[in-house]
């Protein structure tokens, strides 16, 4: 097993694909197949489900994705750590909700380009679900998420405190109770959405059954525009929907306040080396947060 057969497994396994991994390769399909091959025989277990779609790690696949990761993290960190740079270059791998990403991340990575900009900054958005499970998997060098977060292999640290709101179109009257809206479909993110729980849990804890009516969105967006069309209502952070509601796009009804709190975590592995790209990254997050709140 070498590091370039590796990273040719690496490759197939985020691809999905043979095909789109030579392609990102730019190698011939053959010779990918033929390392594959190799290295399943050397290993003596079968790392791709074949299919009609691609290809889908097996249970066994699953796990060397998680030593492939980390092995290429250690060479990183060992590069790193050697170097003669002062200046903190590489890459930086960072994940984060819809709704920061929108809104509470550009001053954030403005901030940290303009000091720092031979670092290449990768983000990602997802929920906070997936996003634990990438700085788990060694992913994301780090992501931010809804907490409190306790978890025996991450550190976090609180960047925003958000306050959420029930969002509807402009038509809509005062809503005094949570029963004004039994009937009306809720416009949330995927499953893992952290905000959709605070939904969920508003309907549990006072004993009312969900509407039957959920749509499930993967933009911000799309949830903005649907509720200023009428299609349903939304619970989002007031920080990401003043401007819609300045413009008269959409009206905010505050819910109780023991639903209303959320507060935003950056997190990251205990066990990774605080490379200089994410040592900066926590120093400028420390400065821009402390601006904003």
């Amino acid at each position: 097993m070498d590091l370039r057969t590796l990273k040719i497994f690496q490759t197939i396994a985020k691809q999905g694909s043979l095909s789109n991994a030579a392609r990102e390769l730019n190698y011939a399909q053959s010779n990918i197949t033929m390392k594959i091959q190799q290295l399943e025989e050397e290993l003596q277990v079968t790392l791709f489900n074949r299919h009609n779609r691609g290809v889908s790690l097996t249970s066994k696949g699953e796990r060397l994705l998680i030593y492939t990761e980390k092995i290429f993290q250690l060479m990183e960190e060992t590069i790193n750590d050697i170097s003669d740079k002062k200046e903190p270059h590489g890459s930086l791998t960072v994940g984060s909700m819809e709704t920061t990403a929108g809104v509470r991340l550009p001053a954030i990575l403005a901030e940290y380009l303009k000091s720092y900009p031979k670092i290449d900054v990768n983000l990602r958005t997802g929920t906070t679900e997936a996003n634990i499970r990438g700085v788990l998997n060694y992913e994301l060098d780090g992501a931010f998420v809804a907490g409190p977060i306790n978890h025996k292999d991450l550190l976090s640290k609180k960047a925003f405190e958000e306050k959420l709101v029930l969002i509807t179109d402009i038509s809509q009257r005062s809503i005094e109770h949570i029963e004004d809206i039994q009937n009306k479909a809720l416009l949330v993110f995927h499953s893992g959405c952290s905000y959709r729980s605070k939904f969920e849990e508003w309907f549990q804890k006072e004993n009312r059954r969900l509407p039957n009516k959920l749509m499930e969105f993967g933009t911000l967006d799309g949830i903005i525009g649907c509720v200023a069309a009428g299609i349903g209502v939304s619970l989002l952070p007031q920080s990401v929907i003043s401007k819609q509601v300045e413009k008269g796009k959409v009206r905010t009804h505050y819910i109780p306040e023991k639903y209303a709190k959320v507060d935003t975590f950056f997190i990251y592995r205990k066990d990774k080396y605080l490379t200089g790209a994410l040592k900066q990254f926590l120093h400028v997050l420390n400065g821009v947060t402390d601006e904003v709140d």
